[in-house]
């Protein structure tokens, strides 16, 4: 890394010249460490041993991490990612690296075929990618990430060479994944929403015939004990609906049905989020962002409309397959239904449910449990240690540290960072925890939970960026 870059970025907040308080030392060193040893030279993996490519939300994830180490690789990290942009705008969620063999990871490049069957899509000739997207944090990471260093940022045209592949970005979503054709994203595969394994996802998926066992092998399996990840049954779903998206030319063409399309909430939400961010990106390249916040402010309507739930106080996903025809609300209860909770123009009420979901018995925020979990901890479904059926996740509580501190819950937001920083370190930076015990389980030396407590470290004062202190106004009575 450069060094005055490093240093640079370690000795002010973003935007400003005053001097703020460093991370602590061994948390900033040991996630470094790790940010260091999962990098590839122009990207980061999130493991070396479980994830060996790049994947799409991670790096947004890790280049807001990275921009307090060095704001010139944060920027790299993006610029690579999105040098992998399909021509119709979507954004894969992996994007594969040719030296890793093809037995690393499933599903890997020769299952995706991206070059071949997403030629009419526009998929990149020079690069294998994965035919799916995961959840659109990259707007808001890109407005991080120039904020970090301005100069920087504007000397290298980062944002002018980054606006209209995020414009695209974008564009791809709310035109051609309003599948509900009410104004939100609707995901057609549970890797696109992120938390792949949810229990959210069992009954959209219980339609899906699985893929025939011993069609496929799980890489996985060879890195994680299999009372911690997806059941075979589960993943021969997931392999099937992928298999059919290829097989039709990773289209989502109002003629054709697929086999699972789901209005997610975190997806929107943060779909939301990165509205606002190119918002500012827009102001910042000399082009008034009003039309862009106005169109966040009516997608928020459009959620709470859509996928509010007010008698369990939390937004739950419509599974739009389902009868009657507008779809039906999912019964579960996910973290996916607390992450709206960033955004500036939520309307109070539904603010303050959200807390008192988050904080309740479903979720023990700040009781029972060191860090959110990924899902009801009434639900039969729970697993505390089982891939995103129960476990605690970095980027989700990264996440509600943000919504707290927006909607005024500073004291249960600086009690939610304390807990992500002492189990980010004691857990070793692993991909996510046992939520009561904060045990360690997946990978160690995962790269966003290495990223997200080096930036809440770094934060260790409240110091307003991105978008949330611009939109304190632009809340909701």
């Amino acid at each position: 890394m450069d060094g005055t870059t490093t240093t640079r970025a370690a000795t002010r907040p973003p935007g400003t010249g005053t001097a703020r308080p460093a991370a602590p030392r061994a948390l900033r060193e040991g996630a470094a460490r790790v940010l260091a040893a999962n990098w590839t030279g122009t990207s980061t993996v999130p493991s070396r041993a479980l994830y060996p490519h790049q994947w799409s939300w991670d790096s947004a994830f890790i280049a807001i991490g990275l921009r307090h180490l060095s704001p010139l690789r944060a920027q790299v990290e993006l610029e690579t990612l999105l040098s992998a942009q399909w021509a119709d705008g979507r954004v894969p969620h992996i994007v594969f690296n040719p030296a890793v063999p093809f037995d690393a990871y499933f599903p890997s490049p020769d299952f995706w075929r991206s070059t071949a069957a997403g030629r009419a899509a526009g998929a990149p000739a020079a690069v294998q990618t994965s035919g799916i997207v995961q959840p659109p944090v990259h707007a808001l990471a890109a407005w991080l990430v120039h904020l970090a260093d301005p100069g920087l940022s504007r000397a290298r045209s980062f944002l002018a060479r980054l606006h209209p592949r995020l414009a695209a970005w974008h564009r791809h979503l709310l035109h051609h994944r309003d599948l509900g054709g009410a104004g939100l994203a609707a995901v057609v595969h549970p890797w696109e929403q992120g938390m792949d394994n949810s229990p959210c996802w069992d009954g959209p998926l219980s339609r899906v015939p699985p893929a025939r066992p011993g069609s496929f092998r799980r890489a996985d399996l060879d890195h994680g004990s299999p009372r911690h990840r997806p059941t075979d049954l589960d993943y021969g779903r997931y392999v099937r609906l992928a298999a059919d998206y290829r097989d039709s030319g990773y289209g989502t063409s109002p003629g054709r049905r697929p086999g699972f399309a789901v209005e997610d909430p975190s997806f929107n939400a943060l779909l939301i989020a990165s509205e606002h961010a190119l918002a500012r990106i827009t102001a910042e390249l000399g082009v008034p962002g009003t039309a862009r916040h106005a169109r966040a402010e009516r997608l928020t309507r459009i959620l709470v409309e859509r996928l509010w739930d007010p008698v369990g106080g939390i937004f739950r996903c419509r599974d739009l397959l389902a009868a009657p025809p507008a779809g039906a609300l999912v019964g579960e209860r996910g973290a996916t239904g607390l992450i709206p909770l960033v955004l500036p123009g939520l309307p109070r009420a539904v603010a303050a449910a959200l807390v008192r979901t988050a904080r309740g018995p479903h979720f023990e925020l700040g009781g029972r449990c060191r860090l959110a979990p990924s899902h009801d901890l009434l639900s039969p479904s729970f697993d505390a240690r089982r891939y995103w059926r129960g476990p605690a996740w970095f980027n989700t509580n990264w996440l509600l540290e943000r919504g707290l501190r927006l909607h005024g819950g500073t004291a249960h937001a600086d009690g939610l960072r304390a807990a992500l920083l002492d189990t980010a370190m004691a857990s070793d930076f692993a991909e996510y925890v046992d939520p009561y015990e904060g045990v360690g389980c997946g990978a160690r030396g995962f790269g966003w939970s290495a990223a997200l407590a080096l930036d809440l470290g770094v934060a260790a004062e409240a110091v307003p960026d991105a978008y949330d202190s611009q939109d304190e106004g632009a809340r909701n009575d």
